[in-house]
């Protein structure tokens, strides 16, 4: 990174899963580096769900590398995901066709639920397949999968976790980490929300800020993606010999209402 800016700048590792990602300053300025980086990081800037994009620069081997405004700030706390910004900010994203014309452009194609369960049934390993809260699970996908049919596609993150929410110290927020985005049912990313952060009894009031009324189709399509998700959740620990993780997800799937 040092040829594209030049000695004087001072270059560390910012972490995260790839090793792509760097945080540079010189002076005042500050930026975000990250190799690699999808066309769809433009978008997002100019829509304002991410840090300000500064430049781009391909370099001779191929690789593109972008810069962002770095924003001094902090992750959201879990009971802020309770904030009306939060609902407003997904509800942005959600309706945004700028967004939704790009992932399109980047050959997207909507992830619908058959090809979830598909998946989830070819990836399962056989001890899972045999556990009672993951058959009870997947027979709740199965008999539920011809009801959850939704028309609208829109741009899901797919991780609204709250470590992704940027609270920028000019009080500006953003939805960061979009590695995993899809074209899919926002009921992806209202479900995980809602399940995650929000006490039940207020789930009517937060999809009210979001824009929506909470009816019982709402319901079951939030909760089906809620579970296959954390299937797959469960899968992905067991993998990664995460096994404290692994339980507390069957824990969590264990929790869930299997009646539709």
């Amino acid at each position: 990174m040092e040829h594209i800016l030049g000695t004087e700048w001072e270059i560390v590792p910012a972490g995260g899963a790839t090793g792509e990602a760097f945080f540079a300053k010189h002076k005042e300025q500050e930026l975000f580096l990250k190799r690699n980086t999808s066309p769809f990081l433009a978008v997002l800037s100019a829509e304002g769900i991410v840090p300000k994009l500064v430049w781009t620069k391909r370099l001779e081997n191929g690789d593109v590398v972008t810069a962002q405004q770095w924003e001094s700030g902090r992750e959201l706390k879990q009971a802020e995901m309770n904030n009306e910004r939060v609902a407003k900010l997904l509800k942005k994203i959600h309706g945004s066709k700028p967004l939704l014309s790009m992932l399109e452009r980047l050959g997207k194609s909507p992830l619908l639920p058959e090809k979830i369960l598909q998946i989830l049934e070819e990836e399962l390993d056989e001890e899972l397949k045999q556990n009672d809260v993951i058959v009870q699970s997947m027979e709740f996908l199965r008999k539920n999968i011809f009801l959850i049919h939704c028309d609208e596609k829109t741009v899901c993150h797919c991780d609204v976790n709250h470590n992704n929410w940027l609270l920028a110290e000019n009080n500006q927020l953003y939805l960061i980490d979009w590695d995993g985005a899809m074209i899919a049912d926002p009921a992806i990313d209202l479900g995980m929300l809602l399940y995650w952060y929000i006490p039940k009894k207020e789930w009517h009031d937060w999809v009210q800020r979001y824009g929506l009324t909470l009816t019982d189709e709402l319901l079951l399509r939030m909760k089906w993606y809620v579970i296959a998700q954390t299937i797959t959740s469960i899968q992905w620990h067991k993998i990664k010999s995460r096994y404290q993780e692994m339980e507390k997800w069957l824990q969590f799937l264990k929790g869930l209402d299997h009646e539709n």
